[in-house]
């Protein structure tokens, strides 16, 4: 598709709708066909907030559908893993992984068995990452200092962070 030097396209379809004026309506003659109009037009606006608030709620709705499938998926994903012990494909995405309000990601050092939260949100990871595909790319920090890089075992993805005890 060829552009002008505007950068706007230059084909003939794209041609017609860019200079579309905003309608007009024409207004008629007689006092009735104006007080007519004046109500369609009336009306018009009435029902373009109608069915704006009918967008709004049903956006709402569904946006809460989607948060529960999340959640139900993050639910799933968990008992899978608690069954079967390792890492099950297909996870939730890190995005879905919050939208289900389980941010937190509970893995386990495999070299020193040292358990940590990671806060999914924090992740320098695209959205659309699957959770199980972080099991190979996140480390333990504790082995790390002495010049070891165990891979993390995925354990569950948690609704917040573990209490850990004070060490002493």
């Amino acid at each position: 598709m060829r552009r002008t030097a505007a950068g706007r396209p230059s084909g003939r379809f794209e041609r017609t709708f860019a200079r579309m004026a905003p309608k007009h309506h024409p207004t008629p003659l007689s006092g009735g066909e104006r007080k007519a109009l004046g109500k369609e037009l009336d009306k018009a606006r009435a029902m373009t907030t109608i069915l704006a608030a009918q967008s709004a709620a049903a956006r709402a709705e569904g946006d809460a559908l989607i948060k529960q499938a999340d959640r139900l998926l993050c639910e799933s994903w968990n008992e899978r893993m608690w069954a079967n012990g390792e890492p099950i494909d297909p996870s939730p995405t890190i995005d879905q992984a919050i939208n289900g309000g389980y941010p937190w990601l509970e893995i386990e050092c495999s070299r020193c068995k040292t358990r940590r939260d990671v806060d999914l949100a924090a992740l320098q990871h695209p959205p659309t990452t699957f959770v199980h595909d972080l099991a190979s790319r996140l480390r333990c920090s504790k082995c790390a200092k002495t010049n070891r890089r165990p891979a993390a075992t995925l354990l569950q993805l948690t609704q917040r962070p573990r209490q850990v005890a004070p060490e002493t």
